[in-house]
């Protein structure tokens, strides 16, 4: 097969940092090509010198036998290579059609041809087998399907090289079926597939050839075919990672009571009752649209329940924002760390203490050594990785993110933490330290409730798990119980009455 695009010694250097190190790499014609490595590898900037957008240190870039220095966006888009990136490009007040056509309307003299707009719209659907109203706003559709439309997006540009970051981390299952179904229609059509992705299963479901960076430098590339799960965790972390999870000890039944739900009514859920004892890790098991999100921002004060009552450490409990709940000791670490969970152009020190600001405040004025000490200890007892504490948050990778969110949640002296889906789009190594972090806050006599549509990681860290479908508890599981058909089975059905202590 003939070379498409061919990285040759790319260096990319940062003040400080070396981000890509001599890389060479090679992508084929019309193959689906896997990139993996932890959060920081230098995957992102690796892409982002392929689409124009970094402009590397030193090295050559071979696209279609013609040799670059470099690329811009634009002649990037002129060789047909597109990039998905993890974060949407696109306009909600639009329609689908107008979407994915901006900037590029067909028609002549200024009068743009709606009618071919939205017959290629239909055809690009068929092509990829997927069905979407063009009319439809952008607004309207569901993660999942946005992120098709993006997809749509570039194959209307007659893209090449096809760029996928993360696809599948807001994905339902369902949606994962479908994206997986596009990427063999993209590659049948001689499309060539980039492929970002930590879930290694749909690495080895859906790539031909899988190469390795770890610390910048390009570790290997192997045949799919030819490699094993142990093996590519073992080249992308450098060591091998014996166990999954942590060992679990069971709480004991007379451990304190530290929260208490009384058939609580809101926001998508329904008479919903349950006990938490301090210690432990409490799963919330189920679909997509179960409630399990509504539940927990209820009880972490950003929606008010309709009735039933909430008892934290024996009082009641009825936080009016997460703000006040984390005034008590109940904080929460967000689904979205971007849009929620991070003030993403402001330092690591800063966001570390942004909860906390009266601990290294002295008469409302803010103490800079203590308020940079706590940072600092932070980030070395996390590992974040970082210059230092003034690097935005920004420029850090997803896992460093999610350990600046859990710095500042440690930072507040929380007790109670609530981890909506804690290692969404971060890498197995990333995950371990996460594994790990939890385990010791349960050391050190927190109380944990998670969210998780990770199977293994809702079996593996959780003493109990609550399962919800349609707003409503349909059962709770304790270990012994467990089974991803259990967890299935439960998550499928609804009862009149959803009740667990």
């Amino acid at each position: 097969m003939r070379h498409i695009i061919e990285l040759k010694g790319i260096i990319k250097q940062y003040p400080g940092v070396t981000a890509l190190d001599n890389v060479s790499i090679a992508f084929e014609k019309g193959e689906v090509h896997a990139l993996c490595g932890e959060n920081g590898a230098g995957k992102s900037t690796l892409i982002k010198i392929c689409s124009g957008a970094v402009v590397p240190s030193a090295g050559e870039i071979v696209v279609e036998g013609r040799s670059y220095s470099h690329l811009t966006p634009a002649s990037s888009m002129e060789h047909g290579i597109g990039v998905i990136y993890q974060e949407f490009n696109l306009v909600n007040a639009l329609s689908v059609v107008d979407n994915i056509f901006l900037g590029n309307y067909p028609g002549k003299y200024g009068v743009v041809d709606a009618r071919a707009m939205r017959a290629k719209t239909v055809d690009i659907f068929k092509q990829l087998g997927i069905d979407i109203d063009p009319d439809a706003l952008v607004r309207d559709l569901s993660v999942g399907y946005k992120q098709f439309v993006e997809i749509a997006k570039a194959v209307s540009k007659e893209t090449k090289v096809l760029i996928m970051d993360e696809p599948s981390a807001p994905l339902t299952n369902r949606e994962v079926d479908i994206l997986m179904e596009i990427v063999k229609r993209l590659k049948a059509a001689g499309v060539t597939v980039i492929y970002i992705s930590h879930r290694l299963e749909e690495v080895f479901a859906i790539a031909d050839r899988i190469t390795v960076i770890r610390d910048g430098q390009h570790v290997k590339t192997m045949r799919a075919a030819d490699a094993t799960r142990d093996e590519l965790v073992r080249l992308m972390v450098g060591r091998e990672l014996k166990e999954t999870f942590p060992e679990r000890v069971p709480v004991d039944d007379s451990a304190e009571t530290v929260l208490e739900l009384k058939n609580i009514t809101g926001k998508g859920v329904e008479d919903i009752s349950f006990t938490l004892k301090r210690g432990e890790v409490l799963g919330f098991g189920g679909i997509v649209g179960a409630g399990r999100t509504e539940l927990a921002q209820i009880i972490c004060g950003l929606v008010k329940p309709v009735s039933g009552t909430m008892l934290y450490k024996g009082s009641v409990f009825t936080p009016k924002s997460p703000g006040k709940a984390m005034q008590v000791g109940v904080a929460i670490a967000p689904e979205d760390r971007k849009q929620h969970g991070l003030v993403l152009g402001l330092s690591i020190r800063e966001n570390i203490n942004l909860s906390s600001y009266k601990k290294v405040s002295s008469r409302h004025v803010i103490n800079s050594r203590k308020e940079k000490g706590v940072a600092e200890d932070f980030k070395k007892d996390l590992s974040i990785k970082a210059v230092n504490v003034e690097q935005t948050v920004l420029s850090l990778s997803g896992g460093n993110q999610q350990k600046v969110i859990l710095a500042r949640l440690l930072a507040s002296d929380a007790e109670l933490i609530i981890f909506d889906e804690p290692t969404r789009g971060i890498d197995v190594g990333a995950k371990q330290e996460v594994y790990a972090l939890m385990d010791r806050l349960i050391a050190d006599g927190k109380t944990i409730i998670m969210i998780s549509s990770e199977m293994p990681e809702l079996m593996g860290m959780s003493d109990r798990i609550l399962v919800l479908s349609e707003g409503r508890i349909t059962g709770m599981l304790r270990r012994g119980e467990y089974s991803q058909d259990a967890i299935l089975r439960l998550a499928s059905i609804t009862t009149k009455k959803g009740e667990a202590s």
